[in-house]
């Protein structure tokens, strides 16, 4: 019987693991936490019975994946939540936008800016599941639907600020930037725009929903499956080399491009071993999970029901910020991601007292405390909220790559932000999983679709392993 380990338990980790075993593979999986999950993990961090996320926590592309789809996770106990709307972005005074599922209700919304938005993101809506199936594999691949695949790149090919110009209202136009941010990269560069136009898409299309229960249920949901197909775990067990794996099949590798270059040693080729140790990892980010009485008050009405909140200000406050970071300098006023998951999911409360996510976009590694920055974002739109804070539990960029080693110097998006890699990651090839090593494959958020497709990277990895063998 053909075997395989697979080391780390990520999302990617654990979705390579299912897709060998369901195949019939003998998998066994070696985790350096103690805890399985690596993303996917969820704890009471503040107060008690409060479920706070600790990393991966709005899922757009999870339940529509072709991985959620092959494994049926929600007949495994995973239940997709959602808040009354998707995403908004509040300015001062009271102003702001809101993304609704509708792509014609949002519209409405945003006035001069509304004309604009549909014309965008209507036809990417309508396609969604096509272009969806594209994106989430590797760039060089045949497209089923090319033309549906080139109208996303249209737009995604775009600097943000640029595109940002389609919409004809500041609440329009800053609705759209604060998706863009998701990039972790300056938004007037070429391509910004390729993280944020899916995922706004994806927002009118399916929704950015919650895991019921917290993101591991996401993890709890593969755990099921795998021990249907007899897959198992060793946790507390750190690899440093290929020899300590007892000479398997298969090795797919849920690390970093350089803890991968470390345990291949002199077996990787010299091409892959300088393309992986010059993986270049993006800023990252400090983050800060509340406990709040009675929710935040934001001035703003439409955020008060959306499940995740862009804090930051205007177009041009938030392109400064994000030039900072790239830059290496920490801003006064960086951009913040706030999530309200309590508002789709209410068993992670605790009464009157709410879980709140946020984390903001740092230089990578920084030292610093920006536990500050970070609240006087909220309580610039929410005056109101230091008073309705319980307790916090604060995790810096160190704490963050200490706590999940693939998310190096807290960069959560694993490299995604860089345009050469965002295409071609982590090394120009044919194959992006293979590691040169016969056998060895990389499969972490690394690798294509990248951070945020919630298992494809371990699914497509697998698949292509198992096509090789």
């Amino acid at each position: 019987m053909t075997t395989a380990v697979v080391v780390g338990s990520g999302p990617n980790g654990l979705a390579a693991a299912l897709t060998l075993a369901a195949a019939g593979v003998r998998v066994r999986v070696v985790e350096a936490a103690d805890v399985l999950g690596g993303g996917t993990r969820s704890g009471e961090l503040t107060l008690p019975g409060l479920i706070h996320d600790e990393c991966s926590a709005m899922h757009p592309l999870g339940p529509g994946s072709a991985f959620a789809r092959r494994f049926d996770l929600a007949g495994a106990g995973l239940t997709w939540r959602w808040a009354p709307a998707e995403f908004a972005h509040p300015l001062d005074g009271g102003r702001g936008a809101v993304v609704v599922r509708s792509v014609a209700g949002t519209a409405a919304g945003l006035g001069a800016g509304g004309r604009g938005w549909q014309r965008v993101f209507g036809p990417l809506t309508e396609r969604f599941g096509t272009i969806s199936e594209e994106f989430l594999q590797p760039v060089l691949h045949l497209p089923r639907h090319p033309f549906h695949l080139a109208r996303l790149g249209v737009y995604a090919g775009l600097p943000a600020t640029l595109l940002a110009r389609r919409f004809g209202s500041p609440e329009a136009q800053a609705l759209w930037i604060g998706a863009a941010a998701h990039a972790f990269r300056p938004l007037n560069s070429l391509a910004s725009s390729a993280i944020g136009v899916p995922l706004t898409a994806s927002a009118h299309a399916v929704g950015w929903p919650v895991a019921e229960g917290g993101s591991a249920a996401i993890r709890d949901a593969v755990l099921v499956r795998a021990a249907e197909y007899g897959v198992r775990f060793e946790t507390g067990r750190r690899v440093t080399s290929l020899d300590e794996l007892g000479g398997p099949d298969l090795v797919m590798l849920d690390t970093s491009p350089a803890a991968a270059a470390r345990i291949a040693g002199d077996r990787m080729p010299a091409g892959v071993r300088r393309a992986y140790t010059r993986y270049r990892h993006g800023p990252g980010a400090f983050k800060i999970d509340y406990a709040v009485e009675g929710g935040v008050p934001w001035t703003h009405e439409g955020s008060r029901s959306a499940c995740t909140v862009h804090l930051g200000g205007s177009v041009a406050e938030i392109a400064a910020a994000e030039q900072d970071v790239a830059a290496g300098r920490m801003p006064e006023r960086p951009f913040v991601l706030v999530g309200q998951q309590y508002l789709a999911d209410r068993t992670r409360s605790a009464g009157g007292v709410h879980p709140l996510y946020a984390y903001a976009h740092v230089p990578a590694g920084y030292t610093g405390d920006a536990t500050e920055a970070i609240t006087a974002q909220i309580e610039r739109y929410a005056p109101g909220f230091r008073d309705r804070i319980r307790a916090v539990h604060v995790r810096s960029t160190t704490e963050i790559s200490r706590h999940n080693e693939n998310y190096v110097a807290g960069d959560i998006v694993t490299g995604a932000n860089d345009p050469w890699q965002l295409l071609f990651r982590p090394r120009a090839a044919l194959d992006p999983y293979a590691t040169g090593v016969p056998g060895v494959y990389l499969c972490s958020a690394a690798t294509p679709p990248g951070a945020g497709a919630h298992g494809m990277c371990g699914y497509n990895a697998a698949r292509r392993a198992l096509a090789r063998l």
